[in-house]
């Protein structure tokens, strides 16, 4: 197992890890196998999604403020009770195929580190399984 550190900038962010998850697949050597993605924080998710157009990461999180407003209302103190419904509702698990050495994605797809809570100091673990 490996884990990347991430550190996010603001409180809402999606970060494109896919060079990192590359390499770790990368240097484990595994040809033919599974990479599984995994984001140890209540208040933070990961998605596969285009890596082209910024609109698309905007959008995305537009639409999860739409969806979940930090001012909801809720029963929980915490200021933060919009991030751990978010971090619910996008998953904090990813396992994508690697074939070739390389992780088996989509043309446009990346994989994204999302941020609803921040700035912090973040981990992500891989392991590479063949």
């Amino acid at each position: 197992m490996e884990t990347i550190d991430i550190r996010t900038t603001t409180r809402e962010e999606l970060i494109d890890i896919t060079q990192l998850v590359r390499s770790t697949i990368r240097n484990a050597g595994v040809q033919s196998g599974l990479a599984c993605i995994f984001a140890p924080h209540t208040t933070a998710a990961l998605t596969l999604q285009e890596n082209t157009d910024p609109n698309v990461k905007r959008d995305l999180l537009a639409h999860l403020r739409t969806l979940v407003p930090r001012d909801a209302g809720f029963d929980n103190d915490e200021e933060n009770t919009d991030a751990h419904i978010k971090s619910t509702l996008v998953g904090a698990t990813l396992t994508v195929l690697v074939e070739g050495g390389k992780p088996l994605l989509g043309h446009w797809q990346a994989v994204f580190f999302c941020e609803f809570d921040g700035p912090r100091q973040r981990k992500v673990h891989v392991r590479v399984l063949a």
